[in-house]
């Protein structure tokens, strides 16, 4: 077989894979996709996404955060480091929220499906949110409280913690909150948070400089564009200033380690 012939059958078997990589979910299926996170407040679901494009270290993650379930603050943080974790720095941001990571654990077709299509469509990801964002702010359910702050200037739903070292997380049923009231039911009351404290001990992290950019379905984690996309996967590493990298499977543990708390990520 010649180059010409080798050529030609390359670029034929591309075109033969690449639709099938990059096919766009239909927008119904996205807006179910993301209607359990599309109220979470920016810089939390930034990192949401960030972290599901990794989705096969969410497991990991999760059983860590379990085992760690007593540190807080800065002794997390320090734990972090001082650990060696092999997990994107995206997925080792999630760690101080453990209900995100226990959500995102248990349903790892979910988080593989919106990893994946963060990467092949973020723009229509994107725009799938703000349906979400605009339905629940239309019907009443979305609203400035004493945890966050909705924007809805510009056309586009921006949600934004009161206090950017206190990060909300918002609890609440995606099969009410995208859906116009009953008569006599409360809507504000629909939507309940937690939340964690985040200092400035995980900034290295992007936790205080990541947020979106609506308009331009632009995604910024720690000072830097979010630039990971289906094309570039294997290559892309983001950069973070401060925070190292270490090999798959390396791991030094520190701390003490509760097991029982990581058995129900045994099964990932």
């Amino acid at each position: 077989m010649n180059r010409t012939t080798r050529t030609v059958l390359t670029c034929a078997l591309a075109a033969l894979i690449t639709p099938l990589a990059i096919a766009q979910p239909p927008a119904a299926q996205l807006d179910q996709m993301v209607a359990r996170v599309a109220l979470y407040p920016d810089p939390l679901l930034s990192q949401v996404f960030a972290a599901a494009t990794y989705s096969d270290q969410i497991p990991g993650a999760a059983r860590w955060a379990d085992e760690h379930s007593y540190l807080h603050g800065d002794a997390l943080a320090n734990a972090i480091r001082e650990d060696e974790l092999p997990w994107d720095p995206s997925v080792q941001a999630l760690l101080p929220f453990r209900s995100v990571l226990d959500m995102m654990a248990s349903d790892m077709n979910w988080t593989r499906q919106l990893g994946d299509a963060f990467l092949q469509s973020r723009d229509a990801v994107m725009d799938a949110v703000q349906r979400r964002r605009h339905e629940a702010e239309e019907f009443g359910y979305l609203r400035s409280n004493g945890q966050i702050l909705v924007n809805t200037a510009g056309g586009y739903v921006d949600i934004e913690p009161v206090n950017p070292a206190f990060i909300p997380v918002p609890v609440y049923d995606p099969g009410v909150v995208y859906l116009r009231p009953r008569a006599g039911f409360f809507a504000g009351g629909a939507i309940t948070f937690g939340g964690i404290s985040i200092g400035a001990a995980f900034a290295p992290w992007g936790w205080g400089h990541s947020h979106f950019d609506w308009g331009q379905h632009g995604i910024v984690i720690e000072n830097h564009p979010w630039e990971r996309r289906w094309e570039n996967r294997s290559e892309y590493v983001h950069p973070y200033a401060n925070v190292r990298r270490f090999d798959a499977g390396h791991r030094v543990e520190r701390h003490q380690v509760h097991h029982e708390e990581s058995r129900r990520h045994d099964k990932h």
